[in-house]
């Protein structure tokens, strides 16, 4: 009976600071429209929790909009409940948009390796899965170039592979409003308190300099 109670005890922890924990409340969130952000430069990456991942470009300098949603696989219109099943071939992603007279390309990828641990594979802490792993999505050459010119930078830093998938820009799907702006609207929730704004935190002391003034946390 004890190990069963303790059992149960582990497995509510980690339904508590878990990024699949289901959210009923829908909130409407409103983005800047696809006419403000289109004359502005996208990135995209896949790196554990979405929530976090939102949250921690969004409070980089140069940064316009940072969107949750879904790439990497072939289903099309997935939903959040599909994708957490593993079986879509997608990932937890952010959709970035930013000005490159602001900031590079290439410091989007050193805060994208900073902020992860890069050797992981399929997933980020306690997020495991295909879905939560990390990708970095390239939309031309350059970038390809510069992505793997980066992982060879690092990777003598590490004594396993870097595990970061490098592909193609295809698709990115939105995820559900409630999945947007997420720590902002749910910062008492568990998984938030003791996961997501640790590790925001930890990179901004690390790249202070890079921090929009208003978005320390």
């Amino acid at each position: 009976m004890k190990g069963l109670l303790i059992l149960s005890a582990i497995c509510i922890m980690m339904a508590t600071f878990a990024c699949g924990q289901k959210n009923t409340k829908v909130i409407a969130t409103q983005h800047p429209s696809a006419q403000d952000l289109s004359k502005y430069s996208q990135a995209t990456f896949a790196a554990g929790c979405f929530w976090h991942e939102e949250a921690l470009f969004e409070s980089i300098k140069g940064v316009k909009e940072a969107i949750s949603g879904y790439a990497g696989g072939t289903t099309k219109n997935p939903s959040y409940e599909v994708v957490e099943t593993g079986t879509t071939g997608h990932a937890e992603t952010v959709n970035v948009y930013y000005d490159p007279a602001e900031i590079s390309y290439a410091t989007l990828l050193k805060i994208y390796f900073a902020g992860q641990n890069p050797i992981q594979v399929n997933g980020q802490g306690s997020d495991l899965g295909t879905q939560y792993r990390s990708i970095v999505f390239y939309r031309n050459n350059d970038e390809k170039q510069q992505i793997e010119n980066y992982i060879k930078s690092i990777q003598p830093q590490y004594k396993a592979p870097i595990a970061a998938e490098v592909k193609p820009f295809t698709a990115f799907w939105t995820a559900e409003d409630y999945h947007q702006n997420y720590i902002e609207h749910n910062p008492n929730s568990g998984y938030v308190q003791h996961v997501s704004v640790p590790e925001i935190v930890h990179l901004q002391k690390e790249m202070p300099q890079l921090i929009k003034p208003d978005h320390f946390y």
